[in-house]
């Protein structure tokens, strides 16, 4: 591993926090409750290297290897480690999480396909939930939410009312730019408010470090700003390219990877003209114009 380390924070006793800096593309996070009889580890990581990681910090933790991996939600970098706690380990995740890890496949090979991620083998959620389910860990209480399409239409929340902890998925990108190319930008507004109403005090985002619910309001800022950009672009007739380019970032402009901006247009777009939250974008088009707004050079997986 670089210099930047993955690294682990214990939240609360028996609820740890693993954070792969700087959380850029493909440097998700990921967390592990135990009570040292069971754990139950939230995602996994893009590559095989480090989910093998992973599982060695599990052991040098001095916790079992989980019986349940939680997926927050389809995406590679959340699942593609899936393979290295399985069998031993049941996947779940919300029913539209399952349905879009076997539609995606190989997903982060088609985008990045000079990385190394290893011996990939696509594994989806087994066991999975419509609205909430709730799982124990001893005597600790993990709450799954799903919060409605969202980042993605298969989004799970993890809350510890009792620890006052929430996994976010990546609902949060704390000091990223949110991406919302397969989910909706009402629906993560939405999903804001669902995030508030439950009172965490500590917040792990799916990418960044730690952080409080103040996470919430950037976020939602940002959210916002989007739907003003995008309002005004198309009723201009302007082309989401066109939107992103003319913007002036302000506030946002030091976040990683604000050239999902134009992604995050092509969303409101799609639902400006009506079409359902959570519907395919023209992939191609968005990561081309993506490498557009990086000076003509495609997105970089970090991992």
């Amino acid at each position: 591993m670089p210099a930047s380390d993955p690294y682990t924070v214990q939240l609360t006793p028996g609820v740890h926090a693993y954070i792969q800096p700087d959380g850029g593309w493909c440097l998700n996070n990921a967390g592990f409750i135990s009570d040292g009889e069971t754990t139950v580890l939230v995602d996994t990581a893009a590559t095989e290297r480090r989910a093998l990681h992973l599982r060695e910090t599990l052991r040098e933790h001095g916790v079992p290897l989980p019986r349940i991996v939680v997926n927050t939600h389809h995406h590679g970098d959340h699942t593609y480690g899936n393979a290295v706690f399985t069998p031993g380990a049941t996947v779940v995740g919300h029913a539209a999480c399952r349905r879009e890890v076997l539609a995606a496949g190989r997903q982060l090979h088609l985008v990045w396909p000079r990385t190394d991620f290893g011996d990939i083998r696509v594994t989806a959620p087994s066991l999975t939930y419509e609205e909430r389910l709730t799982l124990f860990v001893g005597g600790t209480e993990v709450r799954l939410i799903h919060p409605g399409v969202a980042h993605t239409a298969g989004d799970t929340i993890v809350h510890l009312p009792e620890q006052s902890v929430v996994f976010t998925g990546d609902l949060v990108f704390n000091g990223g730019t949110p991406f919302l190319a397969t989910g909706s930008l009402r629906g993560s507004l939405r999903s804001v408010e669902v995030l508030r109403s439950l009172g965490a005090r500590t917040v792990v985002p799916g990418h960044g470090p730690l952080a409080d619910p103040s996470a919430y309001d950037a976020t939602e800022r940002y959210l916002r700003y989007v739907a003003r950009l995008a309002e005004e672009g198309h009723a201009k007739g302007l082309t989401p390219l066109e939107v992103a380019r003319r913007a002036d970032l302000g506030e946002f402009a030091a976040w990683r990877e604000s050239e999902r901006l134009v992604a995050n247009v092509h969303r409101a777009y799609a639902e400006l003209n009506g079409e359902p939250e959570g519907s395919p974008l023209d992939v191609a088009a968005v990561f081309g114009d993506m490498a557009a707004m990086n000076g003509g050079v495609p997105v970089a997986c970090h991992a």
